[in-house]
Order: structure tokens, then sequence, then C-alpha cells
């Protein structure tokens, strides 16, 4: 006696699209989202503190690298010219708090002669960044 032998379809992949399509929603997602983090002109980490605080504005950050090097709004900036960049950034942005983001490694005297600076420039009220302690 001979049976026959059933011969199945192969499935033709449908349950598979979905998936696809999620995971490629996702890898677009995480693209975007990665690319819409600004990154600081050059690398500064500032010193640790217990309170969380974070500048709401990326373009009020006055950066200040261990070595000296300054950048006002992601522009570099040299020492002598900086009372004239913040003047010109505060009558563009009257309404905005500069925060001053300073290198953990940077000299402590260099940071208080920046913000002596800043108030010789005209700058009525300065934020000072740090990182909160983990």
């Amino acid at each position: 006696m001979r049976f026959r032998t059933r011969h199945r379809p192969a499935p033709d992949g449908e349950n598979v699209l979905p998936l696809i399509n999620v995971v490629f929603l996702l890898l677009v997602f995480f693209m975007v989202a990665g690319a819409l983090e600004r990154a600081d002109l050059f690398a500064v980490t500032p010193p640790e503190t217990a309170v969380e605080a974070t500048p709401e504005d990326r373009h009020g950050v006055l950066l200040l690298a261990a070595d000296g090097r300054l950048a006002l709004a992601d522009q570099p900036v040299e020492r002598s010219a900086l009372a004239t960049a913040v003047q010109a950034w505060r009558a563009a942005n009257p309404e905005q708090i500069l925060t001053v983001k300073a290198d953990a490694t940077a000299e402590a005297l260099e940071v208080v002669a920046l913000l002596e600076d800043l108030r010789a420039a005209g700058v009525p009220q300065v934020v000072l960044l740090a990182e909160a302690a983990r």
C-alpha cells in the first residue's frame, strides 16, 4: 500500500514583514535621536556637584577648557576679545542667562578671573555649571 505524501507549501514570509518594519523604524528613530544631540566645540569635563541643574538653551554656554581656550555659543573666542563677544551675545539674547561650563581640571584662579571679566563686561547673572556627583 502506497501512501500519498503531502507537500506543504513553503511559508511566504509575510509574518516576518511587520518585525522588519519595526526594526527599521527603531533604527531610523535612534539615528535621528543621536543626530539631535549637540556636542561641545572642545571636550570639557565640569566638576562634580550634589545639585542637579542643566542649561536650558545651548546658545548661552561659555566653555572654558583646561588649557584656557574659550568658546561662546559654539564659536571660539580669544580672551582679549571676550568682552566684545559677550556684549554682542547679550545684545542678541537679552533674556538668556549666560552659563559657564569650565573643565574640572581648569585652575580655580582662571575660573574666578573669567567670572570677573564677565562682570566687567556687564553680564548681570552667570550660572556656573557642574556635573552631578555619581
